[in-house]
């Protein structure tokens, strides 16, 4: 019932006034403010100006979220004294849920609240788990849409921190 709830979640914030984006690699990632899972407030880009970021869509019903979500983790541990950032932004679950999720996986990056998908959808998220890559600049420069594994994210990772 709980995977069904959330499918329909993102089913309905796809569905929403608006198509969802069409964020490739090169385009300037969309703006947007939220909250952490610690409740404080969060603005992208303005928080991680000038440094590399993994943005991270994800679900704790997601098969394939957990497991990524750590080998992000291994690889952000790896390079963040060299300036990565990784930000999980959790799609249409609140945040008792997440806390719970996040606390099961031990993930030490920040994760944020996308409660109502509006996000994801300006992202244009179509699946989870999807992952982009932006520079320092604010720009895309990989994208990510479905399963991964470590190498796939330490490569990408190299490239944002050139």
């Amino acid at each position: 019932m709980k995977l069904l709830a959330a499918l329909a979640v993102l089913l309905l914030a796809a569905c929403g006034g608006e198509p969802p984006a069409r964020l490739n690699t090169g385009d300037i990632a969309p703006t947007f403010q939220t909250v952490r899972v610690d409740g404080m407030a969060a603005h992208f880009p303005a928080a991680w100006a000038g440094k590399p970021v993994v943005v991270r869509f994800w679900a704790d019903w997601c098969k394939f979220c957990e497991g990524e979500m750590q080998a992000i983790d291994a690889v952000w541990r790896r390079h963040k004294a060299k300036g990565l950032e990784v930000i999980a932004i959790n799609a249409g679950q609140d945040r008792k849920t997440v806390e719970a999720f996040i606390k099961k996986i031990g993930v030490g990056y920040t994760v944020l609240l996308d409660e109502k998908a509006t996000i994801a959808r300006r992202y244009g998220v179509v699946g989870l788990p999807t992952t982009y890559f932006v520079d320092a600049k604010g720009v895309v420069r990989g994208k990510v849409i479905g399963e991964a594994d470590e190498a796939t994210f330490e490569r990408h990772a190299l490239e944002l921190l050139k």
